[in-house]
């Protein structure tokens, strides 16, 4: 519901997730749930939240996961549906469900092999080990570390840098990369140069190029 509102929301232009306290992000599922899981519910348990993070990944505004502790199992799949990740120097991050008996299910198996390689998936989803931040900064799995009384002032400068861009071009060149990346680099570059004509057509791109030219700030309105 809350992702549905900010999506709706004209106000919102960017999304922070951060985890109350100082302990965890999010420390995954209760264990007492998924002790009694059916095959049946199993499989809609696990479709239910691929659902939420598919809707995070393109609700057409950029997120930034703000990992400022324990990342694991559900709470990883989480960060890794965001758009972008930075992370506190203490945080760890990890799918540990093999150790339970079961595989990762909110889209961990899938994201993490698109955005770090199958090595690193296969790594981290076999072994169910947990990695520090600065190995997730070598591996890609996040974007920057930051001390932790420093994380959430960096994440809301970097939402603030997106803030000052045009909101349709924002969100066209999100699509263009969640679905180019899906696609054949042929079929990707077609979105692309179809993005980008439609990008022309907006007020903003006559702001954007005008105020350049003036040597002004722009001042978008997202049409």
């Amino acid at each position: 519901h809350a992702l549905l509102d900010a999506r709706d929301e004209a106000s919102v232009r960017v999304l922070i997730l951060t985890g109350a306290g100082e302990k965890s992000f999010v420390a995954g599922a209760d264990i007492g749930e998924l002790a009694v899981q059916t095959p049946v519910k199993g499989k809609e348990f696990s479709l239910y939240g691929q659902n939420v993070f598919h809707l995070l990944e393109t609700m057409g505004k950029p997120s930034i996961c703000a990992i400022n502790g324990f990342a694991l199992g559900g709470g990883c799949e989480l960060a890794l549906s965001c758009t972008i990740r930075i992370a506190s120097k203490t945080a760890k991050l990890g799918q540990p469900e093999v150790k339970l008996g079961i595989l990762p299910g909110y889209g961990g198996t899938q994201r993490l092999a698109r955005l770090c390689g199958k090595g690193v998936a296969h790594e981290l989803c076999l072994t169910g080990e947990m990695i520090t931040a600065e190995e997730a900064l070598r591996i890609g799995l996040v974007n920057h570390i930051h001390e932790p009384a420093e994380l959430l002032a960096a994440a809301e400068l970097m939402a603030k840098k997106i803030m000052a861009n045009a909101p349709l071009a924002v969100k066209y060149a999100m699509e263009a990369i969640e679905r180019g990346v899906e696609a054949p680099q042929e079929e990707g570059l077609f979105l692309e140069a179809t993005l980008f004509g439609l990008s022309c057509s907006s007020e903003d791109m006559r702001e954007g190029t005008k105020a350049f030219l003036e040597k002004r700030p722009a001042h978008f309105k997202g049409q």
